[in-house]
């Protein structure tokens, strides 16, 4: 995660710009902007956006390109859905990349990566367990909240290994035993915090959370 300029080729970076400039105008076009004209919903999600670019900023690893952060892009999903989500944490990606974190060119690739899969996955799991799964505090919190935090991030950690695996920056086999393996490790911390700050959430602020619904969660409707 994370990556520089000089990691992949020329073609990747500008393959990803051509995805990344349709999907972020597709989310401005269907995000629910309406939402955040209250103070509270604003002031929450321009949190989650300076919160995550700090965590983002505090990555450890020793090659580039191969660096771990936690991720947070369940819990933005949960709290503001899928368009407004992918454009805090393409919002987040411009901060990282500013303080130098990540490179300007690569900018696209790591939207897509953190951002797009993180958001992707979560809300695909979410809408997954929402059909198979009965309509239930509990399972909201631990399947959504932890399970699929986990997931997510793992999900991002092999959509990169696969990345770098087919642009030839690195081996496959380095970097299944040296890389991927972590993000499981990696995945507890995610699901632990996540699940912490969806609970905090869904009991003191449900308001905070669109994809939660009393009425469905609690009343079982």
């Amino acid at each position: 995660m994370n990556l520089p300029d000089n990691l992949l080729g020329e073609g990747w970076c500008w393959a990803a710009w051509v995805v990344w400039v349709l999907l972020f105008a597709r989310s401005l076009f269907r995000a629910p902007w309406g939402r955040l004209r209250d103070s509270d919903q604003l002031n929450v999600w321009l949190g989650m956006v300076v919160l995550l670019t700090l965590i983002w900023s505090l990555k450890a690893g020793v090659k580039p390109g191969l660096g771990f952060h936690l991720l947070g892009a369940t819990v933005f999903t949960l709290s503001f859905g899928p368009h407004l989500a992918f454009v805090g944490l393409s919002l987040v990606v411009a901060g990282i990349t500013l303080n130098g974190a990540a490179g300007p060119f690569a900018y696209a690739l790591n939207a897509l990566l953190l951002a797009g899969v993180g958001v992707g996955v979560s809300y695909a799991l979410y809408r997954f367990f929402s059909r198979l799964l009965p309509k239930h505090f509990f399972v909201y919190i631990f399947i959504n909240g932890f399970f699929g935090a986990a997931l997510t991030i793992f999900g991002v950690g092999l959509c990169a290994t696969l990345l770098l695996a087919v642009a030839g920056a690195y081996e496959w086999d380095y970097l299944t035993s040296e890389y991927l393996p972590y993000f499981l490790l990696l995945g507890f911390s995610e699901a632990w915090l996540s699940g912490m700050m969806m609970t905090l959430f869904v009991v003191y602020r449900p308001d905070w959370v669109a994809t939660f619904d009393d009425s469905r969660y609690l009343a079982g409707k």
